[in-house]
């Protein structure tokens, strides 16, 4: 565990110029999708409840009598239990450093605090990367466990065949495929790429509000280092990926204080040792939501397309 990482001077260097150089050529920081394509609930509590329908009614024939009997039915629900827990970090930065520095150190660091929590939400959330505890299995450990697993190349077609056929487990339990997860380098497998009719089976972005497409659904692109390439892409029902949110990224700057390892000894004092820190936190929830389907009985709203040798 860190307990002892700093912004020294030394990394800093390129913001602390012996004369001009105000441009900052930054890359663009990469979003969360589940931040960004879940369904997003707020919890009230560090522990919220969802109703899911679990029973669904029934309607039955009446018989040919007039006076025939009516019979009766129910419905019933199951709660998701989503389970706030909390992601922080502090970053302590000398003051020497943030008085010399030519701009706002810390309006570029929160961006990349905000990139490092989408990272470790998006890596729990989809594959169960160090989950934590309360949590509900990743999408994809579930997705395999419900059997909607297919391998790139099964099909004996190019990998839009496999991609349709991964859609068809979501749809054969009862569910419609409108999000599809990906790592960015995908597109190159994809481009080029027709259906029977001729048309282009991936249609790129016309702009940043339009996210990129296959048959017609959104696929959106995990680059901030949360995918496993054992897989080539999952796809689903975005409503059935929950992220409760208790609270949302909160930043404070502290200039006393103490930052201590596991043990307690102290390993900066920022009174006495002249320095700023920046503390961030969030706290947030995730569960799917599998409601019952007439279609099938233990299905999963949510398949994997999993690269061939994984």
């Amino acid at each position: 565990m860190a307990y002892n990482d700093i912004i020294t001077r030394t990394d800093a260097a390129g913001l602390v110029p012996e004369f001009y150089a105000k441009d900052i050529i930054q890359s663009m920081v990469t979003r969360s999708i589940a931040l960004s394509s879940f369904r997003r609930a707020t919890m009230p509590k560090g522990v919220s409840h969802i109703p899911v329908l679990s029973v669904l009614p029934q309607a039955y024939w009446v018989g040919a009598s007039d006076t025939g009997l009516k019979q009766t039915t129910k419905a019933a629900w199951d709660n998701i239990v989503l389970v706030a827990r909390e992601l922080a970090v502090i970053v302590p930065i000398p003051q020497a450093v943030v008085d010399d520095a030519d701009i706002d150190l810390w309006a570029e660091v929160k961006p990349r605090l905000a990139e490092a929590f989408g990272e470790k939400v998006d890596a729990a959330a989809l594959f169960g990367t160090d989950k934590p505890s309360g949590w509900d299995d990743s999408i994809v450990e579930q997705a395999v466990a419900a059997g909607n697993e297919y391998t790139v190349g099964d099909s004996g077609g190019d990998i839009s065949v496999d991609i349709s056929n991964t859609w068809a487990l979501v749809e054969e339990d009862g569910f419609d495929v409108n999000i599809q997860w990906a790592r960015r380098s995908i597109k190159s497998r994809l481009r080029g790429l027709r259906d029977e009719a001729g048309q282009p089976v991936f249609q790129n972005a016309l702009d940043r509000t339009s996210p990129a497409s296959i048959y017609g659904e959104d696929i959106l692109y995990v680059s901030n280092g949360a995918w496993d390439d054992t897989y080539a892409m999952v796809v689903g029902d975005r409503n059935a990926a929950i992220l409760g949110v208790r609270q949302d990224i909160e930043y404070r700057i502290f200039t006393e204080g103490v930052i201590t390892d596991g043990s307690g000894v102290v390993v900066l004092n920022l009174m006495q040792q002249d320095a700023i820190a920046l503390r961030a936190t969030m706290r947030v929830g995730f569960a799917v939501a599998n409601p019952v389907s007439r279609v099938a009985d233990d299905g999963f709203p949510f398949a994997v397309l999993t690269e061939a040798g994984s």
